[in-house]
């Protein structure tokens, strides 16, 4: 049995829906922004199934993570990418190559593609700009040319990066309005800091201002059974709890991989009903890790504090954060007068911790939903005291 767990009916749909996107669909190709918390699979599903898909059906893919060098320019980390896959399609012996004859349907030459313009300048002040290169490859490979930038919210923290953003979308407007283009450019970015990568979207300002941003399909039962039959093979089926109750507990624990792996551990360490003990060990590992979240809140402040206790106790989306009744709500809870101008600077400082993100001009909700439930469940048990 395979090390991963692979998601082929998801990917082959995704990769259906960006390449032959039918009417509700077509807004894809203006961009593609998926959020999901840390630890939930993302990179692993888009290395080990959707590149595939998207490969199989004749596309071609440029992968960057900006998470691989945190301390890197991120457009540097793009040219990079993309002069390696450049560089590979010109080479008659690489394993691109090859993989894109079998499959694309193009008659290319022996020696490979060959591009009228440098790879070392692609992307550089004064040499060819990413529309300009995109633009030649789409039309020599004639199919469309597919970027996923993992962890795309680390564009936004720097200059260069924004630029390099605004790079992208100049590239996706020189192809994809083409009548006649014989390929488009898809443009896909994830990233673990839901605040950010939702902001991308619905911010003005920003490169892919209206693209699609949606929530990453996190791992469900199907994920839990795979784990169990995994153990199975290795442990008594009496230590392992039942498929219903560890898929109960995988949902506590936000549908994370690497909280569940703890939490099977540490049953396996266990005497006695593992239906028993596993909601517990759950429980409390998913008490831990909202909790570190929660301190966060606490070391900006008793302001933050407030702030983030009006959005976690709306049901749906938090409005009126900044007026004039919510300063006075806040004067009440931190025990002074807390003036509007005090609010934005905390609030800012909350989206940077990803505790809360924006989800639209003056809307806030909290980033992650197993924090606002834990907070939830402790104020109804301080109330009940």
């Amino acid at each position: 049995m395979s090390s991963i767990f692979q998601r082929p009916e998801l990917a082959e749909s995704m990769a259906n829906q960006l390449l032959n996107p039918g009417v509700l669909d077509e807004g894809l190709r203006s961009g593609l922004f998926l959020s999901g918390l840390r630890r939930t699979g993302k990179t692993t599903f888009l290395r080990s199934d959707l590149i595939p898909a998207l490969e199989k059906e004749g596309a071609l893919v440029i992968y960057v993570d900006l998470w691989s060098d945190t301390l890197a320019n991120p457009a540097t980390l793009l040219h990079d990418a993309v002069r390696k896959t450049l560089k590979e399609l010109q080479t008659p012996t690489s394993g691109l190559l090859k993989t894109f004859k079998r499959v694309g349907g193009v008659d290319i030459g022996a020696a490979g593609f060959k591009f009228g313009f440098k790879l070392e300048g692609v992307g550089d002040v004064g040499g060819t700009t990413l529309a300009q290169a995109f633009t030649e490859v789409v039309d020599q490979t004639k199919t469309d040319l597919v970027l996923i930038v993992d962890e795309v919210q680390h564009a936004i923290a720097s200059e260069d990066g924004n630029q390099m953003l605004l790079a992208l979308k100049a590239a996706r407007d020189a192809i994809n309005p083409r009548p006649d283009t014989p390929g488009y450019f898809l443009f896909i970015g994830t990233g673990s800091h839901r605040a950010q990568v939702s902001e991308l979207t619905a911010k003005r300002n920003q490169a892919f201002s209206g693209a699609t941003s949606t929530a990453y399909p996190v791992l469900k039962g199907d994920y839990v059974e795979y784990l169990l039959n995994r153990l199975a093979m290795t442990v008594s089926q009496q230590k392992l709890p039942s498929l219903d109750i560890a898929t109960q507990a995988f949902a506590t624990l936000g549908n994370r991989p690497e909280e569940m792996l703890k939490a099977l551990r540490q049953i396996l360490q266990q005497e006695g009903d593992p239906d028993l003990f596993l909601p517990v060990i759950a429980s409390t590992l998913r008490s831990a890790a909202a909790n570190i979240e929660l301190e966060k809140v606490e070391q900006l402040g008793s302001l933050a504090q407030a702030i983030f206790n009006k959005i976690a106790s709306t049901t749906g989306d938090a409005r009126g954060i900044f007026s004039v009744d919510a300063a006075a709500e806040y004067s009440q809870a931190v025990g002074r007068d807390v003036r509007i101008e005090e609010i934005q600077p905390v609030v800012i400082a909350l989206v940077a911790e990803n505790i809360i993100m924006r989800r639209g001009h003056g809307i806030y909700a909290i980033t992650d939903p197993f924090v606002q439930e834990l907070w939830l469940e402790e104020q109804a048990l301080i109330a009940a005291t």
